[in-house]
């Protein structure tokens, strides 16, 4: 016996109402979560102090390197241009200082690159690792 007769069969579906329900409520949950970066700056004031210099602060050595690649360490002129020569000459103004000094190349613009690498690399040898470069600011 069919007690269903007039009634034809239905064909299944996906209901999908849920389905976009939950996809809101994670869209939602990463809206609220995210963190947008927005950068602001603020305007301050850095208090001033009038402190002594440091005691500590490591002697300089000054080498200047001229437009014709002669070599100049704390204003004595180094004979010789070789990187053993430049080196003994670094030693020499090093001294025997428990702190180890800071080599301030002064080059001139015209100066070959050679040269200044020379100077590092006779540092290099004379164990004086802090080396800076001395610039100056172009005129406008």
């Amino acid at each position: 016996m069919n007690f269903q007769r007039g009634r034809g069969r239905e064909e299944p579906e996906i209901n999908l109402i849920p389905m976009i329900d939950v996809l809101l409520v994670i869209l939602i949950f990463l809206m609220i979560t995210t963190t947008y970066s927005k950068f602001a700056g603020l305007e301050i004031s850095l208090p001033t102090a009038d402190a002594q210099t440091q005691k500590d602060q490591p002697s300089e050595i000054n080498v200047i390197v001229t437009a014709g690649g002669d070599v100049l360490v704390n204003k004595v002129p180094v004979v010789d241009r070789s990187v053993n020569a430049i080196g003994a000459a670094l030693r020499y103004a090093a001294g025997d200082g428990s702190k180890e000094p800071l080599v301030i190349i002064n080059a001139d613009a015209k100066a070959t690159h050679q040269s200044v690498v020379d100077i590092m690399q006779a540092a290099q040898q004379s164990g004086l690792s802090h080396i800076s470069f001395a610039t100056q600011q172009t005129q406008r």
